[in-house]
């Protein structure tokens, strides 16, 4: 803020002061201290909101007040062990009066700050509190202050009955929904530079871009502008013109009116930008040159990415999707596939075509299931990821019980009458892989490749997270018919179909063989379920045993069975109201899981394993001052992909021998529960989902190397050794 400005702030502030004394009445502003959790664990990190309601009409200020105001201020008072982080601005407001700028907030904001307990801190009650100032102004400025506080409790959750801690739903969500309107990290190809030399004291400058930031390139921004840190040899007004609102290509200018000293060399601050109702701001700190960057160049700012374009997204969506059907997720439905190609080899080319397309019907519309939920899930201002929803225990449960029912099926347990009737025999097994069964393939094969990320998969997904609803819905599909177009293309070439062996009595054995890998599925999504639900994760087992039993009732006495049928009946809708109430329901709360830890400490798995410490933005910093070469690996217990990349590439003798060597800090981020830490590190990267594995150099300024989403020893040793150089 310039000379003239700081006076013309200054006496603002002494008549608001005078003011004050002359009032009577109390602040037209409320203030609240909100706390994200109310248990903690000694390590761990809460976010803290100071929410500040304004009357009508009144309004508060931003970090960079502007031409005159006065930035909030919070003076903790803690106890010790306990240390405040730096305030997490919302995104302001211009708020431009008759005569100045500046940027505040109007009717309620909360101020987001990060507070991190020691890792030594005692149990008990902990009273956290501070004294927030501000300036509140409508005709005539306030200053005000008050005092807040809150309470938080250092030691193990407190659990309720069923799992879970007592947190406070209103205040979890409003604190959860502000996060959300903090400025994003800039990994944008954006550039500032001057439009003409100077003239007297003022100069315009230019803001823009060559890459589109939103959607297709033919997006168009309603609104642009760019909200400045604040600095004292030179001011960037408020004025603002818009040069281009192309999305790929926009350009806005900004008179720049310096003070003293030489023309700045950076600039910092706060890019806003508005397409239709979405709203949203970029912090950014660029060099400013003298001559604009040359289209298409590749910026050097640190975190640079450049965002893809979407015709090679769309190439990246299709190839990822077809990549897919070979990865281990979706590998048990393949073989059922091939099974009903086999069984279809002697039917008429129109009904082979006919069942492909339903098969590709299937996947694509379950894909656009998916594209529908991360889209109300980012509506409603959420975090979304690829495979979100196996974060969700009482999804693990329902799949883990239809893939249970899938295997029981294959084994003969009971048949599904596809065609209004149940046929067990091999010479008419085609029959049961009609309409239904080919559809019902497609969505078993989608929600089974959701946990798994394939090359090119994971940076499709990304640039469309990123983006509209429309290229959400688009890039979906494209990975839905990567999926499919085997099958499409082997149902339309049906005379392909003479190399694959003849119908006969072994397509029963194969189908009871094909029994065994969804039966592996039940037990690894078991597994899974007993990261949420622990010991209790006994009962889910007892009640697919009563589903187990209830189905073997069903087949043997209802299905083939003569006589009675109506009691057997009975007895299968005993057994599976039952096996609910009392082993799901009673037993195991099935929609209550065990509350999320925040791990700490080593997560080693063996003796020898590779000494892996919890990932945080904090501790990847405090490794690279340091100057050692860091190791992340984002994974989560329901991706296949990341298992199968620790078993082979990673846990390892060969890389735990390298680490060692390189005295290099291996951090592992745990997304099995999408912690939005993880999910917003994974967007920088452009990607939706895990695996990502990064290795930061021991530069602490050369950004890091992404390895791809399927590694090889050769792969992660190579990358360290340049992370070494």
């Amino acid at each position: 803020m310039g000379v003239c400005m700081r006076l013309k702030a200054a006496f603002l502030f002494l008549l608001a002061t005078l003011l004050t004394a002359a009032a009577a009445h109390a602040a037209h502003t409320q203030a609240q201290l909100l706390l994200s959790a109310v248990t903690a664990r000694p390590g761990d990190t809460i976010w803290a909101g100071v929410d500040l309601k304004m009357e009508p009409g009144w309004h508060t200020y931003w970090k960079n007040p502007g031409e005159a105001g006065q930035a909030t201020e919070i003076k903790w008072q803690l106890p010790p062990g306990v240390s405040a982080g730096e305030i997490q601005w919302p995104l302001p407001e211009k708020i431009p009066p008759a005569e100045v700028t500046t940027f505040g907030y109007q009717d309620e904001v909360v101020l987001l700050v990060p507070l991190t307990l020691a890792s030594n801190l005692p149990a008990g009650p902990l009273n956290l509190a501070a004294k927030v100032s501000w300036l509140e102004c409508k005709e005539s400025c306030i200053p005000a202050s008050t005092n807040v506080q809150a309470t938080i409790a250092v030691g193990n959750p407190i659990q309720r009955p069923g799992g879970g801690q007592p947190v406070d739903f209103f205040i979890e969500k409003t604190i959860a929904c502000w996060k959300t309107k903090i400025p994003q990290t800039n990994h944008f190809d954006l550039h500032a530079w001057w439009e003409t030399p100077a003239k007297g004291d003022t100069r315009p400058l230019i803001i823009g871009n060559d890459q589109p930031l939103l959607a297709s390139s033919h997006a168009q921004y309603s609104s642009m502008d760019f909200f400045p840190d604040a600095y004292d040899a030179f001011e960037i007004q408020a004025e603002v013109k818009i040069l281009s609102a192309h999305s790929a290509d926009f350009r806005i200018r900004k008179p720049v009116k310096k003070y003293s000293g030489d023309w700045p060399e950076e600039i910092s601050g706060v890019l806003v930008l508005q397409s239709g109702s979405a709203r949203f701001g970029v912090e950014i700190k660029l060099p400013v040159t003298d001559q604009p960057p040359v289209r298409g160049a590749i910026s050097t700012t640190a975190g640079a990415l450049l965002p893809p374009s979407l015709w090679r997204m769309l190439l990246f969506a299709f190839i990822g999707g077809l990549i897919l059907n070979i990865m281990p997720c979706v590998l048990p439905v393949i073989a059922l596939k091939i099974l009903g190609f086999v069984s279809e080899a002697k039917s008429e080319p129109r009904r082979i075509r006919s069942l492909g397309l339903i098969y590709a019907g299937g996947v694509l519309l379950s894909f656009l299931a998916l594209a529908a939920v991360v889209i109300g899930v980012k509506a409603a201002g959420h975090h979304a990821g690829w495979g979100m929803q196996f974060g969700s225990p009482v999804f693990i449960v329902c799949l883990t019980t239809l893939v249970t029912l899938v295997a029981l099926n294959l084994f003969g347990v009971f048949e599904v009458a596809l065609g209004g009737r149940a046929l067990d025999t091999a010479g008419e097994l085609a029959s049961k892989h009609g309409a239904a069964g080919a559809f019902f393939n497609g969505v078993l094969a989608t929600i089974l490749a959701t946990p798994c990320t394939a090359p090119f998969l994971g940076a499709a997904l990304g640039f469309a997270f990123a983006q509209s609803a429309a290229v959400i819905v688009l890039i979906f599909l494209t990975v839905g018919l990567g999926l499919a177009s085997p099958y499409i293309l082997l149902s339309w070439n049906p005379a392909w179909l003479k190399f694959l062996p003849k119908p006969g009595a072994w397509m029963e054995k194969f189908k009871i063989a094909m029994g065994f890998p969804m039966l592996a599925t039940v037990v690894w999504l078991f597994n899974l379920a007993a990261g949420s639900y622990g010991k209790k994760v006994l009962w889910l087992g007892i009640f697919l045993v009563t589903i187990a039993f209830a189905a073997w009732i069903f087949g043997e006495f209802f299905q083939r069975g003569r006589s009675r049928k109506g009691v057997a009946l009975a007895l299968v809708l005993i057994f599976l109201a039952g096996g609910y109430t009392f082993a799901l329901e009673k037993e195991l709360d099935w929609r209550n899981a065990m509350p999320e830890m925040n791990a700490t400490g080593s997560l080693k798995e063996s003796a020898d394993g590779i000494d892996w410490q919890p990932w945080s933005p904090e501790a990847v910093a405090a490794a690279r001052a340091a100057g050692k070469v860091v190791l992340v690996d984002f994974t989560a217990d329901w991706c296949l992909t990341c298992q199968v990349n620790k078993k082979t590439s990673l846990e390892i003798a060969s890389v735990r021998e390298k680490l060692k060597s390189l005295n290099a800090v291996a951090l592992l981020g745990d997304y099995t529960h999408f912690p939005d830490a993880i999910t917003t590190e994974l967007n920088r990267y452009h990607r939706a989902g895990v695996p990502l594995v990064l290795v930061y150099p021991n530069h602490a300024d050369a950004p890091p190397v992404v390895l791809p989403e399927v590694l090889t020893p050769g792969i992660v040793l190579a990358a360290l050794d340049r992370a070494a150089q």
